[in-house]
């Protein structure tokens, strides 16, 4: 049976993981908009909406560097797969739970094999053929990532209408439908097995990754930059609804005004304009000050402000995801390229943990205190990374062929 799907369909690598990661981001996008409403019909205080955003990713943290390591020695293939299965589980649990002690299990199922988009990330790097191919193949993920937030939000409200549970069910049957197109379909990517031994110490790579003195400044922006996104992400619905009394459809438009904004920027402006003219070490370090003056603008409580502050920061969140993963990537060797983005990942994941509770702790006493001290963040991670620049030659070399200047 199987062999007969893939002898009628047979789709290249990068698309399966494209509609891999279209499908994935989808469910994230239907539940963006409509997640704090519909805990709040828990009865439950707003903190919680922050708490569950920390629950999976404090499970995410421990998850994501043994996945990767797996993935480096086992192949990319089974690591998606088991990881598509726990997003399915998790998000079926959450959809049909009474409690609030429900919905956290379903989080905590999905984040102990949290590895989706990561992993996604090592098959385009697998097929990459030099920095520029790399850096446009990352840059793919992201243009993905903001067509499905462009049709997320808008399918999340109305299902919202019928039902609050309907997004998370359909979330959870669009998982299901993910994990059988790659079982199916997706072949695997990595032939440079790691033949290391792997250790389930999810703080061996981290620390052994950390002791890189010439890179520990990325690392340390790339937790900033994580931190400073995740403050706001987690209070962005309840704010809009008390600042400016917008309901679960109009917080839906406004994201998926941001997946236009991040679906042009990475389909279109990332190659013709900022890797075109800009060195990714030039826009590593130099975006940051405009993705702080854009959450400086979002905190003013004014709908057009807010509005604009936005566009800022999806440009620059969208552009400095691209760049900074491309070129702290760009020093791993190719057989611990997994591990690499496990920590990538992991850090991420440690800023979903400290962001939405230092936002919710922060909303608690004044509603734009997120915005403003995201902005505050980004300013600390511009002079970390400023200090360090002249220190390290842009990125051209160890599994990526050098290129000409972008």
């Amino acid at each position: 049976m199987k062999e007969r799907l893939q002898s009628k369909f047979n789709f290249p690598p990068k698309v399966i993981i494209l509609f891999t990661v279209f499908l994935d981001v989808l469910g994230i996008g239907l539940i963006v908009p409509v997640l704090p409403y519909y805990i709040q019909s828990f009865n439950v205080p707003d903190i919680v909406v922050t708490l569950l955003f920390a629950v999976f990713s404090i499970f995410a943290f421990f998850s994501a560097p043994i996945l990767g390591m797996i993935s480096d020695r086992k192949g990319r293939r089974p690591v998606l797969i088991a990881s598509l299965v726990s997003t399915a589980l998790g998000w079926i649990i959450f959809a049909f739970s009474k409690s609030i002690w429900g919905l956290f299990l379903g989080r905590i199922i999905d984040g102990a094999a949290a590895g989706n988009i990561s992993t996604a990330q090592n098959y385009l790097i697998d097929i990459s053929k030099d920095r520029k191919e790399r850096a446009q193949n990352l840059g793919s993920i992201g243009a993905v990532f903001g067509i499905a937030f462009i049709v997320g939000p808008l399918i999340g409200g109305v299902l919202s209408h019928i039902s609050m549970r309907l997004p998370f069910i359909l979330v959870g049957m669009l998982a299901v439908v993910n994990t059988i197109l790659a079982y199916l379909f997706l072949p695997e990517t990595n032939h440079h097995r790691n033949t290391n031994k792997i250790s389930v110490n999810p703080f061996t790579p981290i620390i052994k990754a950390l002791r890189d003195k010439n890179l520990l400044p990325f690392y340390l922006a790339w937790l900033l930059f994580g931190i400073a996104i995740h403050q706001d992400q987690s209070i962005f619905a309840l704010y809009m609804s008390k600042t400016f009394s917008w309901a679960v459809v109009a917080v839906g438009f406004i994201v998926t005004m941001i997946g236009v904004v991040v679906s042009f920027n990475q389909a279109f402006m990332i190659r013709k304009v900022w890797l075109k003219y800009f060195k990714e070490s030039l826009l590593m370090v130099w975006m940051f000050l405009p993705f702080a003056l854009g959450y400086l603008v979002m905190s003013i409580p004014n709908k057009f402000s807010f509005i604009f502050g936005i566009i800022i920061v999806a440009f620059c969140h969208s552009t400095m995801r691209v760049v900074i993963n491309s070129q702290i990537i760009g020093f791993s060797e190719k057989e611990k390229q997994g591990e690499m983005m496990g920590v990538l990942s992991s850090l991420i994941s440690l800023s979903m943990i400290i962001g939405p509770l230092a936002g919710g702790a922060l909303y608690e006493i004044k509603s734009n205190l997120p915005f403003i001290s995201s902005a505050v963040v980004l300013i600390i991670a511009f002079v970390i990374v400023y200090r360090k620049y002249k220190k390290i030659a842009p990125v051209e070399h160890v599994n990526v062929e050098p290129l000409e200047a972008l």
